[in-house]
């Protein structure tokens, strides 16, 4: 629109005229947004919030008295505040343009009065601190100015005296000197390399001189070894043919060692074998003979003991019974004779005859051949019927009279086994 004015955004729109201010300024001061001016009673102005740059050049003289031409370079704007805008725009709205030069001229003022206090070895070793100070320095006079310093710096600082050339020729000298030193090294490092490379060199031309005469002795060599391959490819051949004998003839000596040892050594072994094994067969059988042979002698002479001992055991049993017997007999004889019993005469004739029957039975298993076939109880069993049978005609025999007897009002016949 016509009377709307909007400001650029590093811009301040100021508008005079009008009855109502915002700040406590004579003029309302716009930033950010647009505005509208009352044509012919308010007026409007810009006013610029760009960086800007003001180069100073400045001849200066240091504490020591030595003049110095110093350069700096420094940079501002215009702040953003209000108050700012309202000291720029009172002083430089309508000179703008010339805003850089009336800055460069009051920083070259604090310049010279900071460069005046320090000597010229400050000055070149801490630039940061002079252009630190002329800031501070100016600071009062840029804030009433509404101008900011972003950055101060002392781009060059000039000598026309020499002194600063003077200052620097004593280590210019050691420089220099150290840069002579190091050329002489240099020179030298490269007359060595050339000694060595001339060595290698020489080195080099005597491997190769080396090299070169193997290398012919080499072809000598291969030469000689050419004309005697003929006959070093015949003995290698014969060789060949002899090695290839000596091989055959081992491999049929090795099959001559396995045909004996599987014709002869391993049937002799089988055979050895087999010996043994029949010898040893005919040892456990002559040991088990040995041991049956022993057994039954054992056996036979076990057997014959206890036959002598039950015919020792028959006879004195014999004897013991003959001598009852009789000793019956005669009781039996003595009551018959009393009494007239013709049955206990009988009886006594008997037995009178018992004994005689029982040392018969006694001999006749004393004198015969008995094969006993359980040993010592098949001696005992034999022995004991014998005798029972003994027992058995006697208890019979006594039986018969016993009744007799008790008929008659006699006593019982005595057992002789009571006895």
């Amino acid at each position: 629109m016509l009377f709307w004015h909007v400001p650029a955004p590093n811009e301040a729109l100021l508008i005079s005229g009008s009855k109502r201010q915002a700040q406590d300024t004579q003029f309302r001061i716009v930033t950010g947004h647009g505005s509208f001016v009352l044509p012919i009673k308010q007026k409007a102005r810009m006013l610029s919030l760009a960086l800007r740059e003001a180069e100073i050049t400045e001849d200066c003289v240091t504490q020591q008295g030595i003049r110095l031409n110093v350069r700096a370079v420094t940079v501002f704007k215009v702040g953003d505040d209000s108050v700012s805008i309202a000291n720029a725009a009172r002083r430089f709205l309508a000179e703008q343009d010339r805003m850089e030069e009336l800055v460069g001229r009051i920083f070259a003022g604090h310049l010279r009065s900071i460069i005046g206090g320090l000597t010229v070895e400050q000055i070149i070793r801490e630039r940061d601190r002079v252009a630190q100070e002329v800031k501070e320095g100016s600071h009062s006079e840029m804030e009433k100015l509404g101008i900011v310093v972003d950055a101060l710096q002392i781009q060059e600082i000039g000598d026309t005296t020499g002194y600063i050339t003077n200052l620097a020729a004593p280590h210019a000298a050691a420089v220099a000197s150290q840069a002579r030193i190091a050329q002489a090294l240099s020179d030298q490092q490269a007359a060595e390399r050339e000694q060595q490379a001339s060595a290698l060199k020489a080195q080099y031309d005597r491997d190769t001189a080396i090299k070169r005469a193997g290398f012919e002795a080499e072809t000598q060599q291969a030469n000689a070894r050419a004309a005697q391959a003929g006959p070093l490819a015949e003995a290698r051949a014969s060789q060949e043919v002899i090695e290839e004998q000596t091989a055959l003839a081992q491999r049929q000596a090795d099959l001559a060692a396995q045909r004996l040892e599987a014709e002869v050594r391993r049937p002799a072994d089988a055979e050895a074998y087999r010996q043994r094994t029949l010898a040893e067969a005919a040892r456990d059988q002559a040991k088990f003979v040995a041991e049956g042979d022993a057994y039954r002698r054992t056996t036979l002479a076990t057997a014959e003991a206890q036959s002598v001992r039950v015919q020792a055991d028959g006879t004195a049993y014999a004897e013991r019974a003959i001598a009852e017997a009789q000793a019956a007999a005669n009781s039996v004889r003595a009551r018959s004779l009393e009494g007239g019993n013709q049955e206990l005469i009988a009886a006594n004739r008997i037995v009178e005859n018992l004994p005689a029957l029982v040392d018969a039975a006694a001999r006749s298993l004393a004198g015969s051949n008995l094969t006993i076939l359980n040993g010592t109880e098949g001696v005992n069993q034999v022995a004991a019927g014998i005798v029972g049978q003994g027992l058995a005609i006697l208890d019979a025999l006594r039986k018969s009279p016993t009744a007799a007897f008790t008929t008659n009002g006699s006593r019982p016949l005595p057992s002789p086994v009571d006895n």
